[in-house]
């Protein structure tokens, strides 16, 4: 099957995806299959059943395309599938109202089906291990899907794609410490808000931030006189993610993993419930978009943008992203913001459910 093909359903029934996925290196060989959803050919009830059943027990990112605004294929398809790119025109992407969660609407499904069959192929152990993750966690109490995220992200932490783009980065030195509280927590009556407060970082969600965050909500989680929670940013942004100057400083993957599920704000962030909102601005990358998906209510100021980035660097999200953003607009939708890596309008995310309110 030459790498740019598209697969029949017919075929995808008839085991086309399911060659061996590793090489005789123990490389990853097409991570990424795209289906064609127009076939020629219409399939019989049999053929859409076996794949479904295919689709189910495959290796493979399997996508799925149409030039149609619905597809015309059973539900059941669509969710055994990783994700089916559906045609909407430009004026009507941020407005994306497809009616199944496992759909995104897009101008050319032809098109960006072959982008997102490029990206898995640049990062192809990112790509997969990001499809196990996400099969994974919306089964899984949140801190065991936390745990399972951050055995994922050690294990690409010590994997070829994050070593290569640690090579194309170059060094870097540590970043400053900061000269001020990193967060501020302040307490009016049963009402705490807690600020993200290195602007000159853009809000980076480095080690010192991290573990200023993580004692602001432990005031919260552990007094439940404080009845509710606003969780904001100072500066252009709410978090521009993870430091990048931090990246690859981790001696020993293993501490690390204990240090993002034991010592992280997810899981805190989480237990706080219907009494958290987190009110996002600016652009809004990796743990900027990551972490406020597990509050109760997500406000986006006008103009904010969201992205996964993660892909690029060999890695899957390592924030909460495979858990907090899927309980908002399930796993497909999810996959394509990491496989895709693009920015994504705060009408999108309100149109999927990633933020409930638009407002200054």
């Amino acid at each position: 099957m030459p790498a740019t093909t598209a697969i029949s359903l017919i075929e995808l029934a008839a085991g086309a995806a399911d060659a061996d996925l590793l090489d005789a290196h123990a490389e990853p060989s097409l991570p990424l299959t795209v289906v064609d959803l127009d076939p020629a050919n219409t399939p019989t009830a049999a053929d859409l059943e076996r794949a479904v059943h295919r689709a189910r027990e495959c290796d493979r990112l399997l996508v799925g395309r149409t030039g149609r605004p619905e597809p015309a294929c059973p539900d059941a398809l669509l969710s055994a599938l990783d994700l089916t790119l559906v045609r909407a025109p430009r004026d009507r992407l941020d407005a994306d109202t497809t009616g199944h969660p496992a759909t995104v609407a897009v101008t050319d499904p032809a098109a960006e089906a072959e982008f997102l069959r490029a990206r898995a192929t640049q990062q192809p152990q990112a790509a997969l291990i990001l499809r196990q993750v996400l099969g994974m966690t919306g089964q899984l109490p949140v801190q065991q899907a936390l745990d399972l995220e951050s055995l994922a992200y050690s294990t690409l932490l010590g994997g070829a794609g994050f070593a290569g783009w640690l090579v194309a980065r170059g060094p870097r030195s540590a970043p400053p410490p900061a000269t001020h509280d990193p967060v501020t927590a302040r307490r009016e009556g049963d009402s705490l808000r807690i600020t993200l407060d290195r602007p000159e970082r853009r809000n980076a969600h480095g080690a010192e931030l991290r573990d200023a965050l993580v004692a602001a909500l432990d005031i919260a989680v552990w007094d439940d006189t404080v009845r509710e929670v606003v969780l904001d940013g100072n500066g252009p942004c709410f978090s521009s993610g993870g430091d990048l100057d931090e990246f690859g400083t981790a001696a020993d993957l293993a501490a690390a993993h204990l240090i993002r599920t034991r010592a992280g704000a997810a899981a805190r962030l989480h237990a706080l419930g219907d009494r958290l909102t987190a009110r996002i601005h600016g652009t809004c990358v990796g743990a900027g978009i990551e972490l406020p998906s597990f509050a109760a209510r997500v406000v986006a100021a006008p103009g904010t943008t969201v992205r996964l980035p993660e892909l690029a660097m060999g890695l899957i999200p390592g924030a909460g992203g495979t858990v907090g953003i899927p309980r908002r607009i399930g796993r497909w939708r999810t996959l394509y913001l990491v496989l895709d890596g693009r920015a994504v309008s705060a009408e999108r995310a309100l149109a999927w459910g990633l933020v409930d309110r638009i407002e200054e």
